[in-house]
């Protein structure tokens, strides 16, 4: 398993306020630390995690380099959403927070979460990817809501720029009906190959995979109890399933068995006799016809 120093920068500006994602844009960028803190520290217990944010007067640390939860928690809640962000500051501050760990074994990366128009220009932006490319530093780009095309070209130039060995990436997600922790279980950046997609609307892919190539579409490592759940309600209504095929199965059977004193019906569908019934009557009723013929007028 990869050993990592991963700084998380979240973006705490007036745009993350927005509520195109539930329950916000901030909360959902919340949701989603969780989630990346605990890819990265199930992948290797020795893996550490540190938060800051860029909006306001300028980044600030909130949390430093830690394998405890609860400070990332605790580093989201006294988080304040205020002013513009400052993407190119956030990020040199967060390489040299990495610069700083303790344990120079861990490789470097940097995930940034930006919901917010990106003042700097894209010469500056790509000068500053070729420098942390040089050393070392991966850099992830989480790109959320309703993105102009100039903020998304700049992003694609940066990522161009500082893609190394260690890979760095860009996960654009729209606003939709899921969860945006959710779409990222589905990126590269948790370790999703990208070049799975899903093979249908629903995003399923064949054998119940979905659309990150795990089974349900949960990576069992990140939550096994929420798989092992999902695995054992399959298997429930599997085994309904099968139960009531059988039922009617059964059913079917009893409704082409005859009650007791009604004929068995033969190949026509008509009770066996039956015709042999009809061909009796329709011979008496010949007979009675001749009969009839020969009889004598004796009045």
């Amino acid at each position: 398993m990869v050993l990592e120093a991963t700084m998380i920068v979240v973006d705490n500006s007036e745009s993350s306020r927005n509520g195109d994602y539930l329950p916000s844009r901030f909360g959902a960028q919340s949701e989603a630390v969780n989630l990346i803190f605990g890819a990265k520290t199930q992948a290797n217990p020795e893996s550490s995690v540190g938060l800051m944010s860029m909006g306001g007067k300028g980044p600030e640390v909130l949390v430093t380099l830690t394998t405890d939860i609860g400070k990332i928690l605790e580093g989201l809640h006294q988080t304040k959403i205020m002013g513009n962000s400052h993407l190119s500051t956030a990020i040199q501050v967060a390489a040299l927070a990495l610069k700083h760990r303790q344990n120079k074994s861990q490789r470097q990366r940097v995930i940034v979460f930006t919901c917010s128009p990106i003042d700097e220009d894209e010469k500056s932006l790509v000068k500053l990817a070729k420098k942390m490319k040089k050393t070392n530093v991966s850099i992830d780009f989480i790109a959320f809501g309703d993105l102009e095309s100039s903020t998304t070209k700049k992003l694609e130039a940066f990522n161009e720029n500082v893609k190394g060995g260690d890979g760095s990436h860009l996960a654009i997600i729209p606003p939709g009906p899921n969860l945006l922790s959710d779409n990222l279980v589905a990126t590269p950046i948790l370790g999703a190959d990208p070049d799975s997609a899903p093979a249908g609307p629903s995003g399923d892919r064949a054998g119940g995979e979905g659309q990150n190539g795990f089974e349900f579409g949960i990576d069992p490592s990140l939550d096994p109890e929420l798989a092992m759940a999902l695995r054992m309600s399959l298997e429930e209504e599997q085994n309904r399933l099968a139960k009531q095929r059988e039922e009617d199965e059964k059913k079917d059977k009893l409704d082409s068995v005859p009650e007791e004193g009604q004929p068995v019906p033969d190949g026509n569908g008509e009770p066996s006799g039956s015709s042999d019934q009809k061909n009796g009557e329709g011979e008496g009723s010949e007979s009675k016809k001749d009969g009839d013929g020969d009889k004598m007028d004796t009045t």
